[in-house]
């Protein structure tokens, strides 16, 4: 397709939290002529220019009839849950992957920009950021890490065998905006995490843990991301992250609580605990693993794509706690809000 009849972009995972973004920054753009989101479940909301179809990718074995005559596909699609099976996980996310990945090539799409993350990432330092060049083989405890770490090795291998396809890889901080708290709510803190805790002064005390420190992003300025990478000829990996890093200090501010030093394995014991009698579903692995990622630097996002988030990243996870206080969501099921308790 031209680029004077505009593109034609997929994207998979398109009802979640990166994908409602990303449909939503396409949708407003004039170079793109039509969106066709991928999803388990189709939803009744309807952004300008956007067709839906019903895709899992646990079960579809061909997804050529969606990718034939796409200009780009955006490949989102994840599973975060059940942590308790890494076995379901790494069927939807990286068979899935890999079957989004040999589809491209087959269809003859000529840009795949896929959602990689920070999570990908060897342990790294925290007072320093680092750049792309950093390795990539995650933590190997944690699915999360593990599987991202593992479609890093499979797209070095499909972009040797298809160098007619430009190949993007984001790699985001944390991703947070008020419509996705309720989901973010029910994959990290679980069924039994009041979302009123959220509220200042309702948490006593932020635990000063050796390694917290972390990077965060609106979703919707990671959206503008992988816009801008679809008019630009660029591949390779990028960045994205907000300032400040958000440490102990910068979370106890926002939750108007105070600092108390704790060491890391009572924290652990307790998560850890939590997630054996599946009270919370977040795994003391992936803890682990985020006590350890790096700090994210993101000069070749804003040099190569001029790309420039619009919030703080204090601002996304203020966004954040609002929405888990209020229930917020969007009409997706992934993102379906709920009444705070």
């Amino acid at each position: 397709m031209s680029m004077e009849a505009g593109k034609r972009v997929v994207v998979t995972g398109a009802t979640g939290n990166a994908g409602t973004s990303v449909v939503a920054a396409l949708a407003d753009d004039p170079q793109i002529a039509s969106v066709l989101g991928l999803a388990r479940r189709v939803p009744s909301w309807s952004p300008p220019k956007t067709t839906w179809a019903s895709v899992d990718l646990a079960h579809d074995t061909d997804l050529v009839r969606h990718f034939e005559g796409a200009d780009a596909v955006i490949h989102l699609a994840w599973a975060f849950q059940p942590t308790h099976d890494p076995v379901a996980t790494w069927r939807v996310n990286v068979l899935g992957s890999l079957q989004v990945f040999r589809d491209v090539a087959s269809a003859g799409v000529p840009v795949l920009i896929h959602a990689s993350s920070v999570g990908a990432y060897s342990p790294g330092p925290k007072d320093r950021a680092v750049d792309e060049s950093w390795p990539t083989h995650g933590w190997p405890e944690a699915a999360y890490c593990r599987e991202k770490a593992y479609l890093e090795r499979a797209l070095d291998s499909f972009e040797v065998r298809n160098p007619g396809v430009r190949v993007v890889r984001m790699r985001p901080a944390f991703l947070f905006k008020e419509e996705s708290a309720s989901e973010q709510r029910r994959i990290f803190g679980g069924r039994f995490l009041p979302g009123q805790l959220a509220r200042p002064q309702a948490v006593p005390f932020v635990p000063d843990i050796p390694g917290l420190r972390f990077q965060a992003l609106h979703t919707d300025d990671a959206a503008q991301a992988y816009r801008l990478a679809l008019s630009h000829e660029v591949g390779g990996a990028f960045n994205l992250a907000a300032d400040p890093p958000v440490g102990p200090r910068e979370l106890a501010e926002l939750l108007d609580a105070r600092v108390v030093r704790v060491p890391r394995p009572a924290v652990r014991a307790a998560l850890a605990a939590g997630w054996n009698l599946r009270l919370v579903p977040a795994s003391p692995q992936l803890f682990d693993a985020a006590m350890r990622m790096p700090l994210l630097d993101c000069t070749r996002a804003r040099v190569e794509l001029g790309w420039h988030p619009q919030r703080t990243s204090l601002e996304a996870l203020g966004e954040l706690l609002r929405g888990m206080r209020t229930g917020a969501g969007m009409d997706t099921a992934p993102l379906a809000g709920r009444k705070a308790s």
